[in-house]
């Protein structure tokens, strides 16, 4: 197993990052890593510079059990992969502690224990005394430092534990503390597990830690610091113990974990990099420059393996964590884009983009077609019309910001440059449903109960298509006539797949007869792009806007029409 090349700064501005996302983001709902989903973002975290990679816990958990295995042929030139577990037992000792064997049995050259730091834990969770487990922190840190092995303790519910006991010079919390530092320990990790600590505490805290460390005769053994968002204060609490003498910073990438997540650990970095002395990443400036680049692809990289695509307003690395709207904005940025972002997005590996809207002004259109790739500037007329247009669309139920898609049809079309693939001469669609009998509340295997077909017609490559499509709903029967219509002229139309569906209601109040709004997104696997229709039937509004994808894939194919 490759150790890489972490080290745990003990002085300086060095700041040792400690991703937890494979273990402690893996509690979030609906997450699911398997061995090779581990395998594949520990190799990402570690292209990143990330200094320490918590992997899970072998020995409670098989499939932790097998990473380890697995993980021995790795070769990580940065990162450390971490076995994660508890301290001895109580009453028992370390060193016939089966869940300690099983971790000095993963291999893994660094390990982190879980140990209790808030006398209520210890005695109603441990069900022991607060000095049996100071010895079970001390006697467990001892038993894995003496084989060889780095050994970091994680102080559960520290900050809780000194809520209550503020004002004592001999805080328990202090003491777990310093019995894991004097028996060796690297570092130990003031963890806010509950989520609950403000910004005052986590800074008092932190230093006091510190001091104690250093009173105890251990300087070089590290403060670390581990965040969860229930405050909406993990990233902020992180920094806070960073400027107070934390030199490591625990976290998951897109702040995946249990409750509301865990610090978000890729802001973390760029904040420390970008906006303070310290520094999170190895190498020289333009080393970590590199790596502070690749922020975004990670981040959407882990969100794949996960099945959990990060939020778009994500800072720094989001898809929409340099969008502008306002027209006001635009204004400024088309003479200066520094004026209203904080940093350049390229550091971090992400793009500015113009959101078209109602609020859009000349200069939003120009900028957003410039972003599209399309020179309109030189026709003032022109983008008055198209943002004339946008706003009445935009106040008929239309929604460009969401749909860059729409738009560009929208400017090619004020433009006089939109190609004609096709031409459709008519579409239906129909449903049949199958009988239902009493049964119908009874538990269902997740078969339909309806069938449905599609009928389109169009002309394409000067020859007439009409094509009967099937599929389990009307939009699928209708994709499916389209794509098959299309693709003896367009065969490029096989690569598109329909990656996203929303419908909206726009005036509910209206029942059966209300306006329905439906924004789709289209993917050839390297590009995604969406498109909006609108109608008082979804069906009609669903045609519209997949059409218009289809579209939009073969101008960005660079296909000509046929």
């Amino acid at each position: 197993m490759g150790a890489g090349g972490a080290t745990l700064p003990t002085s300086g501005d060095a700041v040792a990052i400690y991703d937890t996302t494979l273990r402690d983001g893996a509690q979030q709902q609906g997450i699911s890593f398997t061995v090779g989903d581990k395998l594949a973002i520990i190799g990402l975290l570690d292209e990143l510079g990330v200094a320490y990679v918590e992997a899970g816990w072998p020995g409670a958990i098989p499939k932790d059990t097998e990473l380890f295995t697995r993980a021995a042929d790795l070769d990580l030139a940065t990162a450390r992969l971490v076995a994660f577990g508890a301290t001895c037992r109580p009453g028992a000792p370390a060193a016939e502690d089966p869940g300690l064997r099983a971790l000095l049995d993963s291999g893994a050259s660094a390990i982190t224990l879980v140990a209790k730091s808030d006398p209520r834990h210890v005695e109603r969770a441990l069900r022991t005394t607060p000095q049996e487990n100071l010895r079970m922190v001390s006697d467990s840190t001892a038993l894995l430092v003496g084989a060889g092995r780095e050994t970091m303790i994680d102080l559960e519910h520290f900050f809780d534990g000194l809520d209550r006991d503020a004002d004592a010079d001999g805080a328990y919390g202090i003491e777990v503390a310093v019995a894991a530092a004097r028996a060796g320990a690297s570092a130990v990790i003031a963890c806010d597990t509950n989520g609950g600590a403000l910004l005052d505490a986590i800074t008092s805290a932190v230093a006091r830690l510190r001091q104690a460390l250093d009173a105890a005769g251990r300087p070089d053994c590290v403060v670390g610091i581990h965040t969860h968002d229930d405050s909406g204060l993990a990233v902020a609490g992180a920094m806070a113990a960073v400027e107070a003498g934390a030199r490591q910073v625990q976290g998951c990438v897109n702040g995946m974990g249990e409750r509301t997540g865990n610090a978000e650990l890729l802001t973390i970095i760029a904040n420390l990099e970008l906006k303070t002395r310290f520094t999170a990443l190895p190498g020289g400036q333009e080393e970590r420059a590199r790596r502070l680049s690749e922020l975004s692809r990670i981040s959407r990289s882990v969100g794949e393996i996960a099945n959990r695509a990060p939020s778009t307003r994500q800072a720094y690395v989001g898809a929409k964590a340099f969008a502008h709207k306002a027209g006001l904005h635009a204004s400024a940025i088309r003479v200066d884009p520094d004026l209203y972002q904080h940093i350049d997005p390229a550091r971090v590996g992400n793009t500015m983009s113009m959101l078209v809207s109602e609020m859009a002004g000349r200069a939003s259109i120009e900028l957003k077609a410039r972003e599209l790739g399309i020179d309109a500037s030189g026709d003032g007329d022109v983008l008055g019309r198209v943002a004339e247009a946008v706003k009445a669309r935009e106040a008929a139920g239309y929604a460009y910001d969401a749909a860059d898609g729409s738009f560009e049809l929208l400017l090619r079309h004020a433009l006089g440059d939109l190609p004609e693939y096709f031409r459709v001469e008519s579409w239906q669609a129909s449903v049949r449903a199958a009988p239902v009998g009493a049964d119908r509340f009874l538990p269902v295997d997740g078969s339909t109960r309806t069938q449905a077909e599609a009928t389109v017609r169009l002309r394409a490559g000067g020859k007439r298509f009409a094509v009967l499509g099937e599929g389990n709903g009307p939009v699928n029967a209708l994709d499916a006539a389209l794509c098959d219509a299309l693709a003896e002229v367009y065969p490029e139309i096989r690569a598109f797949e329909l990656s996203d569906y929303k419908v909206r209601i726009l005036d509910a109040e209206r029942g059966t007869r209300a306006i329905i709004r439906v924004l789709i997104d289209l993917t050839d696997g390297e590009r995604t792009w969406s498109t909006v229709g609108v109608g008082t039937d979804i069906v009609e509004a669903t045609w519209e806007a997949l059409t218009d994808g289809h579209v939009v894939g073969l101008i960005r194919a660079g296909v000509s029409p046929r």
